[in-house]
């Protein structure tokens, strides 16, 4: 006779907090941030600079908020004084609005001699592009006697990625073609965005206006 079998045991299912459970990257708050210093915004973006975790923890608590991080791949880290529940009810409402929202894409024009103050304002458009979750294309075309200096175009290129890493991220990266380089960056997940260029922003500035939207020509500035 044979000898009975054992039950098999029922498949475990994920349970609260498990690491399969949910896919979504897990976003750390207050003693949950592991990194030892972090750069800290408010809840309206303005940059209160790069202090140590415990001393950014201290404030958050002095003030009655959580700490957030909001951009964990930053070095170092960005992350918001803000409520925890709060933060969470406006990044649902706000990836709710845009999945609405038609995807474009922008264009943003370079110069390897674009004047700083120019250039701060062209990444706060960016910013604003990224935010309303458009794609940006930049476009530098070199003139003349930079043609015998294309590597600074590239540059031109690195910094934009640098300055852009709390927006966006490369989704086609620097590209030579004739006498103008090119390069698309992504909007980031919208919980993860910070705006470093802020103060820059034009009051009338209209980040859906078709006016800025990408062509297939390169055109003078």
């Amino acid at each position: 006779m044979a000898a009975p079998q054992k039950p098999s045991k029922p498949a475990n299912r994920p349970q609260r907090g498990d690491k399969g459970a949910n896919k979504a990257p897990q976003i750390r708050v207050n003693d949950r941030i592991r990194a030892p210093k972090v750069r800290v915004v408010t809840a309206k973006g303005d940059q209160l600079g790069v202090m140590a975790t415990r001393d950014a923890l201290a404030k958050a608590k002095e003030i009655g908020l959580d700490l957030v991080e909001v951009a964990p791949n930053a070095d170092p880290p960005v992350c918001r004084l803000i409520d925890y529940g709060k933060f969470k009810y406006m990044q649902a409402k706000l990836q709710k609005n845009n999945k609405s929202k038609v995807t474009k894409m922008k264009e943003v024009k370079l110069r390897v001699g674009t004047d700083v103050n120019d250039y701060n304002v062209k990444m706060a458009r960016t910013e604003q592009f990224l935010d309303h979750g458009h794609k940006v294309r930049f476009q530098l075309r070199f003139r003349n006697r930079e043609n015998a200096h294309r590597e600074l175009g590239l540059d031109v290129m690195a910094k934009v990625v640098e300055d852009m890493k709390t927006m966006g991220q490369v989704d086609q990266p620097a590209k030579l073609a004739g006498n103008t380089v090119t390069m698309v960056l992504a909007p980031l997940p919208a919980n993860q965005r910070v705006k470093k260029f802020k103060k820059y922003e034009e009051a009338d500035f209209d980040a859906e206006s078709d006016e800025f939207d990408a062509t297939d020509d390169v055109s003078e500035d």
